[in-house]
């Protein structure tokens, strides 16, 4: 078996803002596996910034999984602890080249196009017209679950947004999430999930930074809004830690981004302490291509979490590659019509 590697920059077709910044490109990396007459594709989905692994050493690590592919899967994974994006990318190559088709990882119900998986629709933030034309765009588009994100512009206009949706659309109608990325200072959260609740949101994903253990624990005690946990799991590579972290804070969600928390295997992990504390959980990639995000929502059809997941579209970027992955109605959904065009 050999393995290589290849860097790619996706470009967003219009800048996209979040409580960290706008981002106008996205860098990705692609493993492909070739083993005879078969291939196996994975993308390595490293989020500059946020991502545990965005370390200077990252390329000579994914050189040294490309020499050593026939370690096999299991002792790869254990020597990539520390670079969930690398274990997501060689977890799905592994799996693809197993696969008869390079992209078919998780056979279902899904990928034959007879089911489809519900998902949130993401209103980026920008300007308060452009942020409440995107939430039209995505009612019309027959989404009834929309997440705002929220935290860069005036929180007095993001809670008049909020204001001018609940009017027109309840509780019924649309479900409604707030992705904070850590904006707030501890010291105002509360203050804000109190306003933020008259709203009737669904949940909150991670209102203040990470490692703030005592803070969050506390919210998460007396917050009158459901908290999700996003950022906080990065960097949390031992089942033990995970164990605590979860049994200090007591959230009511977390939220998996396989990518940023180890793959397949590291989010099952976290799904099964999870769910040994009663604590709620769904799945959102992670700005990946198409190829990353079908790995993703091919698997988390496969979980049979009814919730409606986080999984992008596939449609922000001008050159992503061509895929059977549609959305319709609020749903992804696989068009078996639709030939791949992974052309690298």
């Amino acid at each position: 078996m050999r393995a290589t590697y290849q860097r790619y920059v996706l470009n967003f077709k219009r800048p996209s803002g979040t409580s960290r910044g706008v981002m106008t490109t996205k860098e990705t990396w692609f493993i492909k596996l070739n083993s005879g007459d078969k291939i196996g594709v994975g993308e390595c989905g490293i989020l500059r910034g946020l991502s545990v692994d965005d370390r200077p050493d990252y390329e000579d690590k994914l050189k040294w999984t490309c020499d050593n592919i026939n370690l096999g899967l299991d002792r790869l994974l254990s020597e990539l602890k520390e670079f969930p994006s690398i274990q997501f990318g060689i977890e799905t190559a592994f799996k693809s080249l197993e696969s008869e088709d390079p992209f078919l990882l998780f056979p279902s119900a899904f990928t034959k196009g007879f089911d489809n998986i519900p998902i949130n629709g993401l209103v980026w933030m920008g300007d308060e017209a452009f942020m409440k034309t995107q939430i039209k765009d995505k009612i019309e588009a027959g989404f009834d679950c929309i997440k705002m994100k929220i935290g860069a512009i005036d929180f007095q206009t993001e809670l008049d947004i909020l204001k001018s949706i609940r009017k027109e659309f309840s509780v019924s109608d649309i479900e409604l999430r707030v992705d904070a990325n850590g904006a707030f200072n501890s010291s105002e959260a509360l203050g804000k999930l109190n306003q933020l609740s008259e709203y009737q949101l669904h949940s909150i994903e991670q209102p203040i930074k990470p490692k703030q253990f005592e803070v969050m624990a506390k919210l998460c005690e007396v917050t009158p809004l459901p908290i999700a946990l996003d950022e906080e799991l990065i960097g949390i590579f031992y089942k033990e830690e995970k164990e605590e972290l979860l049994q200090t804070i007591k959230p009511q969600y977390i939220i998996l981004k396989p990518s940023l928390v180890g793959g397949f295997g590291g989010s099952q992990e976290w799904i099964d302490i999870a769910e040994n504390l009663n604590i709620k959980w769904w799945i959102t990639s992670a700005l990946e291509s198409n190829v990353g995000l079908n790995a993703i929502s091919q698997w988390t059809y496969s979980l049979k979490n009814n919730m409606p997941q986080g999984l992008g579209t596939g449609s922000l970027f001008t050159n992503n590659f061509s895929s059977p992955l549609t959305v319709k109605n609020g749903t992804l959904q696989y068009n078996t019509k639709h030939n791949w065009k992974f052309n690298l």
